[in-house]
């Protein structure tokens, strides 16, 4: 073997476990692996940032959309704390992502250093932490242990980010090591007598309610959980942000179980008899603040299967806990013998009545203001998208027309189709959106708050630099709305730190070299849409949205006067 500098090595290593998109912002502390980029240039492409977030942003949708583990370099200090909104997305959300954080020299390590950190501290892998393991490379030698080790780690169990540091001297040391080869997720198949169990609660039971979501998920595994629902007949619920896992056309699909969930929905949670839970962690989104599914013992009995053993029985005691991936878990449950019929075929039925009364506008019951109809937008998207389009967004009250309206074939028409973080961090849409058409060269398509796009709207050249195209759908009404939802509710008429004053965004995206147009009745979008399907460049709609439309149930004057009347006078 002939020598060569760590840095090379490293990227080699990266090679070996078919990266082929690494994003990041440039730093001195990782020069050498910049020039084993160049080395490398045929092989692996290195997607320059404009801010470590938007970096970090990018690796997690590389995550979410390939099952193997987003990559994203970094340099010291500053350059990995503002990384650590993307680390703690692929933690919350349970992406798999290697972080690479440029150190300082070894000679000069625990001086506190010029931009020193201790990562260990500051990432510390813990089960509230933001990594599942931190390590450092001193020796050159083990840099391919070190990698397969942290792409291992990232996939295996409950899927999750990895943090590696890399010290500036090391990087530049010869070496003869080589790569090790690719590493591949280990799957944990469910325990045959559990399955048995689940069979027997499932033949009790007269109101079962499936909720699918949560990491690892594929193609595979979502047709086998279609085909599962199918043979038992179970409505089938997605948590938070993962409406993607069970195609929403599908006559046993009930809605998102999340934020501004259908009230009906929430009822049938609560009257449901059991709750099989396949992958979600059950955090705060998805059981109403540990109230709709109550912690921690539900009044339903309830099946938890989920990758990882510790999450199990960690917060909710289940009925059932069974340790087990989702492709070996749905493949287990798609094989499980249905009797010839159920005793739930009309709560079925129901369940889907609910969903679809829910996404019908007309069932809103309220007027809201303005010139924008925000459901005909929506039903607009769902004519013109693709099937296979990568829809994403940020945080904010913005995104609930889209979760709420917009209906996923997804993974099991063989896509990834939704990227939306469950740790609800702002700015995330933008980069997501850029980063799955550099990735898929898919139609991306982003919908974003005013207060959301200026997190990462300098993301625009990354774009632009990267011949990527996005589409992004600007909802711009002059405020941080859901913070000004939840000010009105708690302290109605005093308004102070929401409201925005904001750049001309049409101005703003073409100086980076999108299209941009303003639209300000919806019989414009249609039109605006198809312009920017077909165009060279990406494109910015900016929509001038009343305030007051603040959800999709309800407006913001409506808020504020229940929040009055419930006080004392």
């Amino acid at each position: 073997m002939t020598q060569k500098i760590a840095g090379h090595l490293l990227v080699e290593c990266l090679i070996a476990q078919g990266v082929t998109h690494a994003f990041g912002v440039p730093g001195e502390s990782y020069l050498a692996v910049l020039d084993g980029f160049h080395a490398h240039a045929d092989r692996i492409r290195f997607v320059i940032n404009r801010q470590e977030g938007g970096a970090a942003f990018m690796a997690e949708a590389q995550g979410k959309l390939t099952g193997r583990p987003g990559v994203c370099f970094v340099t010291r200090g500053p350059g990995a704390t503002n990384a650590s909104i993307g680390l703690h997305t692929a933690f919350q959300d349970s992406t798999p992502m290697v972080l690479f954080v440029g150190d300082v020299a070894s000679d000069a390590r625990d001086r506190e250093a010029f931009q020193e950190v201790d990562y260990l501290s500051f990432f510390g892998p813990s089960t509230k932490g933001m990594a599942k393991r931190v390590e450092r490379i001193d020796d050159a030698r083990r840099i391919p242990e070190y990698v397969a080790r942290a792409f291992a780690t990232a996939m295996n169990g409950r899927p999750g980010p990895v943090v590696l540091v890399l010290p500036e001297d090391m990087l530049t040391q010869p070496v003869d090591a080589k790569p090790l080869p690719r590493v591949e997720p280990v799957q944990a198949w469910s325990d045959p007598g559990a399955l048995r169990g689940l069979r027997e609660l499932l033949l009790q039971a007269e109101r079962p309610l499936v909720i699918a979501g949560g990491g690892g998920w594929t193609s595979q595994a979502a047709a086998a959980l279609q085909r599962f629902a199918e043979n038992w007949q179970l409505p089938v619920a997605n948590a938070f942000r993962f409406q993607d896992c069970f195609d929403n056309h599908h006559p046993n699909y009930a809605g998102d179980v999340g934020l501004g969930i259908n009230p009906a929905l929430a009822k049938r949670v609560r009257e449901s008899d059991l709750l099989i839970a396949i992958g979600p962690r059950l955090g705060e989104a998805t059981t109403g603040g540990y109230a709709l599914i109550e912690a921690p013992v539900p009044k339903q009995k309830l099946v938890h299967i989920h990758a990882s053993a510790e999450e199990l029985n960690r917060v909710y005691q289940a009925t059932l806990a069974i340790n087990a991936t989702m492709n070996a878990a749905a493949r287990s449950l798609e094989v499980l013998t249905a009797p010839p019929g159920v005793a739930w075929g009309q709560w079925t039925q129901a369940c889907h009545a609910d969903y679809l009364a829910n996404i019908d506008p007309a069932n809103g019951g309220i007027v809201l203001p303005g010139s924008i109809d925000m459901p005909a937008l929506i039903a607009t998207l769902q004519q013109h998208l693709p099937a296979d389009a990568v829809l994403t967004n940020g945080a904010g009250n913005f995104a609930s027309w889209l979760h709420r309206f917009y209906r996923y074939h997804g993974l099991v028409k063989g896509h990834k189709t939704q990227l939306a973080p469950t740790n609800g961090a702002m700015g995330y849409g933008v980069p997501a959106g850029i980063g799955a058409a550099i990735l898929t060269g898919r139609t991306a398509f982003t919908i974003a708050g005013d207060g959301d796009f200026l997190m990462n709207g300098q993301e625009l050249a990354t774009a632009v630099q990267h011949g990527a195209k996005s589409i992004v759908l600007l909802l711009n009404n002059g405020t941080y709305g859901t913070i000004r939802m939840h000010q009105e509710r708690e302290y109605p008429a005093h308004v102070s730190g929401s409201d925005l004053r904001n750049p001309d965004f049409c101005a703003l995206a073409r100086a980076y070299g999108y299209a941009a147009e303003r639209i300000t009745h919806t019989a414009e979008f249609e039109p605006a849409l198809l312009r920017a399907l077909v165009a060279p460049s990406g494109t910015v709609i900016e929509v001038t949205l009343d305030a007051e439309v603040i959800t999709t149930r309800g407006t913001l004057s409506a808020i504020r006067q229940a929040a009055q009347k419930s006080r004392p006078a």
